[in-house]
């Protein structure tokens, strides 16, 4: 596949992917919706059926979506190191359109919003007890199960009596949907579950330049760690793959 078809699909699927995974949100913080005070599970299951979402349409690039899951797939050879840029810079394009276009659909919600100041965590996570090296040892942990499991979960393969083993893969997308549903809800509660720097950093940065009353900072002083702590726990993730007999 071209450079050109990958950074299409991968920025398709991720703008879905933070579209619908930041609308959850929103759809649970801002006062004026439907959805206002559902809570954390809400918010869980929105985001695990966002990533099944956007992977299945990004399939045809791979269904990346995420610079950590990139990072481990090109340690173990499974993707080339020359596409790794173009696969990152279309997820990070993605996540910032995809936060806009939340803004866009909930743009009436922000307004009449009666605490403007408590939107950012709408686009981006923050920790509940800020500790930037265990904050940033959370992510480690949380994005290390998710491309554990991508690297390790079987895939189809054909058995010694010709029948077809399916493994993880007859789920497809589903699969992976619900191991972030469970990682929200077990390992969640801390820093919100980055585990992806392209799902913080584009809506943090969309969020810096979208025209939301009465907002607070971007925050930068703790968007390093949902990037730095994702990339760690795939950099492990991957090398954890090329030591075990797979």
């Amino acid at each position: 596949m071209g450079a050109g078809e990958i950074f299409v699909w991968e920025m398709l699927g991720t703008a879905v992917l933070i579209l619908l995974g930041n609308g959850v949100v929103a759809n649970t913080v801002l006062r004026d919706t439907l959805g206002s005070g559902t809570g954390f599970l809400f918010v869980n299951i929105g985001w695990a059926f966002a990533v099944f979402t956007g992977a299945s349409i990004a399939a045809p690039s791979g269904a990346h979506l995420n610079p950590a899951v990139t990072l481990g797939l090109a340690i173990t050879d499974k993707v080339s190191w020359a596409d790794v840029p173009i696969y990152i810079l279309a997820q990070m394009v993605g996540a910032i359109i995809g936060a806009a276009l939340c803004w866009a659909t909930y743009k009436l919600q922000f307004d009449s919003h009666p605490e403007p100041e408590n939107t950012r965590g709408i686009f981006c996570t923050a920790p509940t007890v800020r500790n930037p090296l265990w904050n940033t040892i959370t992510e480690v942990i949380g994005t290390f199960v998710l491309v554990g499991w991508i690297l390790l979960s079987p895939a189809v393969k054909v058995g010694a009596d010709g029948v077809p083993q399916f493994g993880n893969s007859a789920l497809g997308y589903a699969g992976v949907a619900f191991v972030v549903l469970v990682i929200g809800t077990s390992l969640g509660g801390p820093t919100g579950y980055a585990i992806n720097p392209a799902r913080d950093l584009g809506p943090r940065i969309a969020y810096a330049l979208l025209p939301i009353r009465g907002k607070a900072s971007a925050d930068w002083g703790y968007s390093w760690v949902p990037v730095v702590g994702p990339l760690i726990g795939a950099l492990l993730a991957g090398l954890l793959y090329l030591v075990l007999p797979v």
